[in-house]
């Protein structure tokens, strides 16, 4: 695999560029176009001295739903890492662009909090393709350090649409990479599981898309408005399946421990504007929870969090900012 080491973080509106600039027939030959390639390259864009701005991490609790705290939200560090991940998927090696792809599952590890005057290493790689049965998915691993410490570690399963011989479209959209069986949320309940419980209900406003973009940098025109998420097959706008994962997790605040792995799956998209509902068990080791339609209890997203044992926290000489 391919290392590279970035000196600042790589710009997001010219990667965007680049990867809506696939659509146009025939750019893809273009070598700065991604297209060219058919399976996804072996690469890994590594950016070190990564110090989070405070009023950039205030502005996204807010629009998250998260409480100001000294430690970074724990979806946070994705927000951090989307321009390496954009510069990854916009590479002219890269078989398809990044407009357009659905996010489908996620699973974060935060070994432990991260403070806020913290300076990460922040290091980006994606995995090869899987056959999905509404075309292709493909992982971007995602690793935060603190000196010779990961903090924090998150998978991202990204769905790119289409249909192929071996795997034609339609059917649920689902998908197996990256997330095993055994520990996959399910639609469906078992009977050990917990009962899920309504414990609020969320009116999304129809600007809600650009409002995450504007503290995200995620401006994919799937959640930016509906006349640009049509295009893509969506009759709207739909939520970033992140702000989703993040405002769950927000308002789990209170009962998230210092170590955890939580995962989920994003399951119907979010049309915006709507209504919808958090459901969570009510205690426990492991925190279950979802989100559906408040009115056709059509599911949206279903997690799991558990905790783990956290890792010791550094001095400061070993990675925090100096004052």
């Amino acid at each position: 695999m391919a290392t590279r080491t970035l000196d600042s973080p790589p710009s997001v509106l010219p990667l965007y560029a680049r990867a809506a600039a696939q659509l146009i027939p025939g750019a893809s030959l273009l070598p700065f176009v991604p297209g060219r390639g058919k399976e996804i390259p072996e690469t890994e864009l590594v950016l070190p001295g990564v110090t989070p701005d405070p009023e950039a991490v205030a502005a996204y609790t807010k629009v998250c739903g998260f409480s100001l705290r000294d430690h970074l939200p724990p979806t946070y560090p994705q927000v951090l890492a989307f321009p390496q991940q954009m510069a990854v998927m916009a590479d002219g090696s890269f078989p398809f662009g990044a407009v357009g792809l659905v996010h489908v599952e996620n699973r974060i590890v935060q070994h432990r909090q991260i403070g806020l005057d913290e300076e990460l290493k922040l290091c980006v790689r994606p995995t090869a393709l899987q056959p999905h049965p509404r075309g292709k998915t493909f992982g971007l691993l995602t690793e935060a350090w603190v000196g010779r410490q990961k903090v924090w570690e998150s998978v991202s399963t990204m769905l790119r649409r289409g249909g192929s011989p071996e795997q034609p479209a339609g059917g649920p959209e689902t998908s197996k990479t990256q997330m095993p069986e055994s520990r996959r949320p399910k639609a469906g309940k078992d009977e050990d599981e917990p009962e899920l419980t309504t414990s609020a209900e969320w009116r999304l406003g129809g600007d809600l898309g650009r409002r995450y973009a504007s503290v995200s940098g995620d401006r994919n025109p799937i959640h930016m408005h509906s006349l640009a998420a049509k295009p893509f097959g969506f009759p709207g706008a739909i939520v970033h399946g992140m702000w989703t994962k993040a405002r769950c997790l927000a308002a789990l605040q209170g009962r998230l421990p210092d170590a955890f792995a939580v995962e989920v799956r994003f399951r119907k998209p979010i049309l915006l504007p709507s209504k919808v509902e958090f459901l969570s068990d009510a205690g426990g080791e492991e925190i279950h929870f979802a989100v559906r339609d408040a009115k056709l209890q059509t599911p949206h997203l279903d997690g799991r969090l558990m905790p783990l044992k956290a890792n010791a926290k550094p001095d400061k000489s070993s990675g925090r900012k100096s004052k």
